[in-house]
């Protein structure tokens, strides 16, 4: 994960001030809800984020129709990335908290061209629960 982490305040952190005008940033699409553009930590290039224009933290801070708009605007940058840069592989990532390895504390979505041995590791120790686990909660 990148080294840098926003430790600024709400409504003005780096992703509000970008929105704002007030830092330049390469975006690549821009609509009522939601803005696209160029990570300037590019893991692969192509690297797109797409953020809300609203300043939510995370996703659980979001509304269901921000939520379709920022998938929607993913999928188009992720069809736009494959024409431009036709990566074998895409990964979309979506950080919440300093736990999940958010460093913006602004929704905002990874769109990664992928390509093999890039460095990128997306892996987990498994942990194998019991079923018992994995049962819904009772109500």
């Amino acid at each position: 994960m990148p080294h840098f982490v926003d430790t600024s305040p709400p409504g003005s952190c780096i992703f509000c001030r970008l929105i704002k005008g007030e830092i330049s940033a390469s975006k690549v699409y821009e609509d009522e809800q939601t803005v696209a553009f160029m990570d300037l930590g590019q893991v692969n290039p192509g690297h797109v984020l797409v953020a809300l224009k609203r300043h939510a933290a995370t996703l659980l801070d979001i509304t269901p129709d921000e939520a379709a708009a920022a998938m929607q605007t993913a999928r188009q940058v992720a069809l736009a990335v494959k024409l431009a840069f036709d990566p074998p592989g895409m990964t979309l990532l979506q950080c919440n908290g300093k736990e999940g390895d958010q460093t913006v504390f602004h929704f905002h979505m990874h769109v990664v061209p992928r390509h093999g041995d890039d460095g990128i590791a997306l892996s987990w120790p498994r942990k194998d629960p019991a079923r018992e686990q994995l049962m819904p909660m009772p109500k």
